[in-house]
C-alpha cells in the first residue's frame, strides 16, 4: 500500500520533508544507476520524478511544484558558481576564439535555427518559437563534468566543451529574457529604456539591455570576486569553513545587486567564481594557503550543485501532468527534440570547423547537452 499525504498537508513541515527524502534518494538510484551503465543522469532523474510523482503520488503535485519553483532559481544560482570555480584561464586562453565563436555565433544560431523548427512543428508565431530557441540554445556543465569523469576524451575537445558550456549557460539565460521580452514588451526593464530613448525600436531596445546584462555582470562578479580575494587574503580567512560562509555570503549579495539594477545574477556569480578560481593569475600571487580557501570553495560548491541539479529534475518530473501529455505532443516534440540535436546544434558549430577540423567539430556539435539552465529558464514563462 503506497502511503499519499492528504492535499491539507501537502505544504506542511512533513509533506516537505517527505517530498525531499524521496527527492534525494530517488536522485541517489538515478546516479547509481547512471554510473553503473553509464547512461547520462538527467533523463533518470526526470524518470524517477514522474515515478514518485504523478505516476505513485508520494509527492504531491501543488507540493513539487511549489518547491520546484524556489529550487530553480536557487539551484541554478548554486549550478553556475560551481561552475565558475572549474574554469581555468590557462585552458581558456588557448582555446579562447574556437570558445568565442561557440558562445557567440554558435549559441544564436542554435537558437534562431531551434526557434525555426518549434515554429514549424507547432505552427506558433515566430516569437514563441525564438523563445523556446533562446531557452535551449545553452549547455549545460553540469551534466558534462560527471560525463566526461566517465568517459575519458581528448583534453583539448573536453575543455572547449566544458568552457564553452560554463559561458554559455548564463548567456543563454539572458538571451531567454530578451527573447521573453519580445512577446511582452511591457517587462519593467525594457519598458524605462524605451522611456528614456522614445526612439527605440523593440529589436533596439532589447539588443540594447542584452549588452547592458552582459557588460554590468561581468563588472559585479569581478568587483565581488576582488572584495572576497582581499577579505581572504588580509584579514586570513582561509581556514575552513570561513572562506566558504565569505564566498557564499559575498554571492548572494553579488546576486542579488546584479538583479537590482536588472543585470543577470546567474551570470554576475559565474564570473565572481571564475575569477576566484584564477585568482593567481589574475593577482599575480599565489601561496598555499589560498589555494586551500579555494578549494574547500570547489569542494563545497560542487556539493552543492549536485544536490540542485537532483531537486531540479526530480521536481521537474514529479511535476509534470501526465494526462496533458498526448501521443501528438510527444512525438512532435521528439521530432523538435532530435532536429535541435542533430540540426541546430551541429550547423550552429560549423563555425567552429576552420579552427578544429572536421572530427573534432563533429565530437563538439554532437555533444551539447541540455540541463538545469533549460529545466529552469523553461518555466520562466509561467513562473
Amino acid at each position: 500500500m503506497v502511503f499519499t499525504p492528504s492535499v491539507g498537508m501537502e505544504f506542511s513541515v512533513n509533506a516537505i520533508s517527505l517530498a525531499l527524502m524521496i527527492v534525494f534518494l530517488s536522485g541517489i538510484a538515478a546516479m547509481l544507476i547512471s554510473r553503473k551503465t553509464k547512461f547520462p543522469y538527467t533523463p533518470l532523474l526526470i524518470f524517477f520524478g514522474m515515478v514518485v510523482g504523478p505516476i505513485l503520488n508520494l509527492i504531491l503535485p501543488n507540493t513539487a511544484r511549489v518547491l520546484f519553483y524556489y529550487i530553480r532559481s536557487f539551484g541554478l544560482f548554486l549550478v553556475m558558481l560551481a561552475a565558475g570555480f572549474q574554469l581555468k584561464a590557462h585552458l581558456l586562453k588557448k582555446h579562447m576564439l574556437v570558445i568565442g565563436l561557440l558562445d557567440t555565433l554558435g549559441l544564436l544560431i542554435t537558437a534562431i535555427i531551434s526557434g525555426l523548427v518549434f515554429q514549424w512543428i507547432f505552427h506558433v508565431p515566430w516569437t514563441i518559437g525564438f523563445l523556446f530557441g533562446a531557452i535551449v540554445s545553452g549547455t549545460d556543465p553540469a551534466t558534462l563534468i560527471p560525463l566526461f569523469k566517465i568517459h575519458k576524451i581528448d583534453k583539448d575537445v573536453e575543455t572547449v566543451i566544458l568552457t564553452e558550456a560554463i559561458f554559455n549557460g548564463p548567456l543563454a539565460i539572458i538571451l531567454t529574457l530578451v527573447a521573453f521580452i519580445f512577446i511582452v514588451p511591457e517587462v519593467p526593464a525594457l519598458a524605462n529604456l524605451i522611456e528614456i530613448v522614445p526612439s527605440a525600436s523593440l529589436y533596439f531596445a532589447a539588443t540594447f539591455l542584452f549588452l547592458y546584462q552582459l557588460f554590468a555582470s561581468v563588472v559585479i562578479g569581478i568587483v565581488f570576486a576582488v572584495i572576497s580575494y582581499y577579505t581572504m587574503d588580509k584579514l586570513n580567512v582561509k581556514e575552513h569553513p570561513y572562506p566558504v560562509i565569505l564566498v557564499m555570503a559575498l554571492a548572494f549579495g553579488a546576486y542579488v545587486l546584479g538583479e537590482g539594477i536588472k543585470a543577470s545574477g546567474f551570470l554576475v556569480v559565474t564570473v565572481m567564481a571564475i575569477v576566484l578560481a584564477n585568482y593567481s593569475a589574475l593577482f599575480k600571487k599565489k601561496s598555499d594557503s589560498m589555494d586551500g580557501a579555494i578549494d574547500s570553495n570547489v569542494k563545497f560548491t560542487d556539493s552543492l550543485s549536485t544536490f540542485s541539479i537532483m531537486m531540479i529534475f526530480v521536481l521537474l518530473g514529479a511535476s509534470l501532468s501526465i494526462s496533458n501529455l498526448s501521443l501528438n505532443i510527444l512525438i512532435y516534440s521528439t521530432v523538435v527534440a532530435l532536429l535541435v540535436i542533430f540540426v541546430a546544434r551541429p550547423l550552429a558549430a560549423v563555425v567552429i570547423l576552420p579552427k578544429v577540423g572536421f572530427k573534432k567539430y563533429l565530437f563538439i556539435s554532437l555533444e551539447g547537452p541540455k540541463g538545469a539552465v533549460a529545466a529552469s529558464t523553461a518555466t520562466l514563462p509561467i513562473a
